[in-house]
């Protein structure tokens, strides 16, 4: 009777299960307990802080293609020390004296003179000093203009890269913690199985010492026993294992305990109206993959423009520079001021920027033909999970009857046992299948999560 006793208790578990098995888009409601722990491993885990912090460098490219547009001030001072080198040496004194000598003679006064030195001057200017603030200006620059748009464009690109982030990094901790509660799920299965093993263990050992069963009887009980030791401790190392990774996705301490949610199992999902189609539509909708590829597609089309108007516009600038200049730092009579007004214009540089606007629109051509093949990837991955969803519910049920025809089966052996009526094996064997049909609905059952989980991570929900 103890047999039955225990798997009787088992009656609101195997009906917990039985809710599971609705329609194929049908959603549980959020579970509280794994909600926050998604929400911990997003403020924590190290691979979306690298995201982050990949974003706000490339908010700085934005700031800094922004900074373009205004005027750039520069104050540039420079002084100058020379000694040796290159001279410049002119003869003024051999040329001129004899003449203004000759001409003093012929004039009768000492009207010019006669003592002039010859030049003698190192081309390299010392204790020279040239101190100057610097304007610019850019009126018109397509490389300014279109730099910053792309920059946005690919900031935009970053942004949903992050998202795309935090969609794997939820669906990764909801099934890490699925596989977690299944490998609990697996040493409870197993050890109520060893407890009624070692039940019959005592039973046999009874029905030797009065007669009525054969050594035997024992020592294939506690055979029995035995291997279900050696598989609870395999599901206790999984156990582990699973606590682990989910604490490590969580960037905690690998061994730090995790809390179960008992509800998790007891939420009936209600039905879903949205159709295949619909559920399509939704995932092309909301997959930041999409964003991503559209956005590097605008930084794709804005390369082009910035390449063509490279090739037909000129870029206009103004600037200038004023501040002093001469030998020796006096300050006096040494200011200067320059105003400019600029224009460049490659006219021709060896078909260069033809070739870059065509290699921009390959780009371009490029990045469209991956985001329609990643539209259709999503479409079919839709279809894939959909067909998955109703393979694990019909898993599902057939698990359940299964569970359910085994635990009736074991309760007529075990009862025909008790009376004598049955053999030893016929009851190990019913017992084996029941443990077999309990672990194959647990896999069911997760699974089965597992896969409502996957069409949420394609819907980006």
């Amino acid at each position: 009777m103890h047999l039955l006793i225990r798997h009787s208790r088992k009656t609101g578990y195997i009906l917990a299960l039985a809710l599971l098995s609705c329609s194929t888009f049908a959603q549980p409601k959020p579970s509280p307990v794994l909600e926050a722990y998604v929400q911990e491993g997003l403020q924590n885990n190290l691979a979306l802080r690298q995201e982050s912090l990949e974003i706000k460098r490339v908010t700085e490219s934005l700031t800094q293609a922004k900074a373009l547009f205004y005027p750039r001030f520069t104050f540039n001072p420079t002084y100058s020390l020379a000694a040796g080198g290159r001279r410049l040496q002119f003869p003024v004194g051999d040329m001129l004296n004899p003449v203004y000598k000759t001409l003093n003679q012929l004039t009768g006064a000492e009207r010019f003179p006669t003592n002039l030195a010859n030049v003698d001057e190192l081309l390299a200017p010392t204790n020279f000093h040239d101190t100057r603030v610097n304007v610019q200006y850019a009126i018109y620059n397509t490389d300014i203009q279109y730099n910053y748009l792309i920059q946005k464009d690919l900031l935009s690109a970053q942004e949903a890269r992050k998202r795309v982030v935090v969609n794997e990094l939820r669906y990764t901790i909801t099934t890490a913690y699925y596989q977690y509660l299944q490998t609990l799920d697996a040493i409870r299965i197993f050890t109520n199985s060893r407890n009624l093993l070692r039940e019959l263990t005592r039973l046999n050992q009874k029905l030797v010492g009065n007669n009525v069963a054969t050594k035997d009887a024992v020592t294939s009980s506690e055979y029995e026993v035995s291997k279900l030791e050696q598989q609870l401790a395999n599901a206790v190392k999984n156990r582990t294992t699973a606590q682990a990774y989910f604490n490590f996705l969580l960037n905690k301490d690998l061994q730090a305990a995790i809390t179960v949610d008992s509800t998790l199992l007891e939420q009936a999902p209600t039905q879903a109206t949205e159709t295949l189609p619909g559920l399509q539509e939704a995932a092309i909708t909301r997959r930041q993959e999409l964003t991503q590829l559209q956005s590097s597609i605008r930084a794709a089309q804005n390369a082009v423009k910035l390449n063509e108007a490279n090739a037909r516009i000129p870029s206009v600038y103004i600037g200038g520079y004023t501040g002093f200049q001469g030998y020796g730092y006096t300050f006096r009579n040494q200011a200067y001021g320059i105003a400019q007004l600029g224009l460049s214009w490659d006219l021709f540089k060896g078909y260069e920027k033809r070739s870059k606007i065509q290699q921009a629109k390959i780009q371009v051509d490029a990045l469209q033909t991956k985001l329609n093949e990643v539209q259709q990837q999503i479409r079919l991955q839709v279809i894939q999970a959909d067909a998955d969803i109703d393979a694990a519910q019909e898993s599902l049920q057939a698990t359940r009857q299964g569970v359910t025809a085994t635990s009736q089966t074991l309760k007529v052996i075990d009862s025909r046992y008790r009376n004598g009526q049955a053999l030893l094996i016929e009851l190990l064997k019913a017992q084996n299948d029941h443990l077999t049909a309990q672990i194959q609905q647990s896999l069911a059952m997760y699974d089965l999560l597992v896969k409502r989980a996957t069409l949420s991570r394609i819907l980006a929900e």
